[in-house]
């Protein structure tokens, strides 16, 4: 993992222009080696007549291949692997949904090496190198943890000079606990989602006033909004650090300049792109730059390689003179949901029903009764249990419903996915 941070520190030393045309050769190579041994683009390519060695001679060649999507990568299966992924090690990332139905992603050894690689290059730009400590937001689990599993969190921690904070909703007592055991440990950098910080930062704010407890908030996994950026910073006297990144291919652009909230992208990571994207009204444009939907192709896994892949976001995508920029993003913006009195963020609903099992996706409908949440279960999966799981941690609290994929509610401009949406007779 250090030779990893290492070449990607050099990598990012070398001025833009020569560093595009580096990163534009690694696309190339994935694609040529995704066109000879993965299943699915083998069959694509010679479906649609498309040659690799094209983009040799034009870039704009590349709009050519069809967009990946999550529903391609889940009806193709193995065949999105290469050929030979049984005689390698393997790692699986499930994705969170936030921007559609979730689904696994594999990666080798050598790029889940090099996510980690990125994270750590990314948090030194910022002065938050391995020497610092840091906290990170997880949802509490009511099941027990497997020692192994417990032992091998412990070991990565100590590792990493790092403290995991878990929690379960928005609860006063539960943000109470949160604020004590952050002072207790004043780590360095703080990571979790923004809209538990936020949510934070205004229970602090009501009863404390305003308190030094860490430098930097690296805020991920939701929509940063402008009003959560100024509540953070002013409440705990922090900078608030923006990234950019996911589950299928791990830390792409962050805000190495806490003055300047554009994300530098990347790019001896992944190659980006935006495609255009119907809209009722005004996306932001900025000088030198296009907004639309956000496409990547991630460069480091050939286990399971993912060619201009639309990651759901809306972004714009700016070409500076040192680099790529990404600012303006639009989406993934968790909800919170309320449960017999209690608030809930639905990003533990998430993880507590990812330790469940068996649930391809969920929606919850709420209202000011009880909320209902509207389970799509695995093909193969008992609904019993989950039902069971889920009276479990909530008893009479909500209602349980399974619906098909194809019942899901999608909303908004674009008909993004949303985890917490209005029941029928309130829209």
């Amino acid at each position: 993992m250090r030779a990893r941070e290492r070449d990607l520190a050099a990598d990012m030393s070398v001025p833009f222009g020569e560093r595009r045309l580096r990163s534009w050769n690694r696309l190339i190579d994935i694609v040529r080696f995704a066109a000879v041994n993965v299943p699915y683009y083998r069959d694509l390519f010679a479906g649609i007549g498309f040659d690799p060695e094209l983009l040799v001679r034009d870039s704009r060649y590349l709009a050519e291949i069809p967009v990946l999507t999550k529903d391609i990568i889940r009806s193709q299966g193995d065949r999105m692997l290469r050929d030979d992924h049984a005689d390698y090690r393997k790692h699986v990332s499930k994705t969170g949904g936030s921007t559609g139905p979730s689904m696994c992603v594999t990666y080798d050894q050598h790029a889940a090496d090099s996510s980690s690689a990125v994270t750590r290059y990314a948090r030194a730009q910022v002065g938050a190198g391995p020497a610092k400590s840091e906290l990170h937001f997880a949802a509490r689990f009511q099941d027990r943890i497997p020692i192994r599993a417990r032992m091998r969190e412990q070991i990565k921690c100590l590792a990493n000079n790092r403290f995991n904070l878990t929690f379960a909703s928005f609860s006063s007592d539960e943000l109470n606990r949160l604020w004590q055991r952050i002072n207790a440990i004043r780590p360095y950098l703080v990571h979790g989602h923004p809209s538990t910080l936020y949510q934070l930062a205004l229970h602090v704010a009501a009863r404390a006033g305003q308190n030094r407890a860490f430098r930097i908030f690296e805020s991920s996994g939701e929509m940063l909004t402008q009003v959560q950026r100024d509540v953070i910073e002013r409440v705990f006297k922090c900078k608030v650090i923006n990234r950019y990144g996911l589950a299928e291919a791990g830390v792409l652009a962050y805000q190495v300049d806490p003055a300047d909230d554009a994300m530098l992208f990347f790019d001896p990571v992944a190659w980006p792109e935006v495609v255009e994207v119907e809209f009722g009204g005004e996306l932001p444009q900025l000088a030198e730059s296009r907004t639309g939907e956000l496409v990547v192709t991630p460069f480091a896994n050939r286990m399971m390689p993912l060619i201009r892949y639309s990651t759901g976001d809306i972004a714009t995508l700016r070409e500076a003179p040192n680099g790529f920029y990404i600012q303006n993003m639009v989406g993934r913006v968790h909800d919170v949901v309320n449960i017999a009195g209690v608030p809930v963020p639905t990003h533990h609903v998430q993880d507590v029903l990812d330790r469940i099992g068996g649930i391809r996706e969920f929606q919850i409908e709420s209202d000011a009764h009880r909320p209902v949440f509207r389970i799509v279960p695995e093909s193969d999966a008992a609904k019993d249990p989950i039902q069971h799981g889920l009276r479990q941690l909530w008893a009479d609290s909500i209602g349980i419903e399974f619906i098909e994929a194809y019942a899901l509610k999608l909303q908004g401009w674009r008909s993004k996915f949303h985890h917490l949406v209005k029941p029928p007779d309130a829209e």
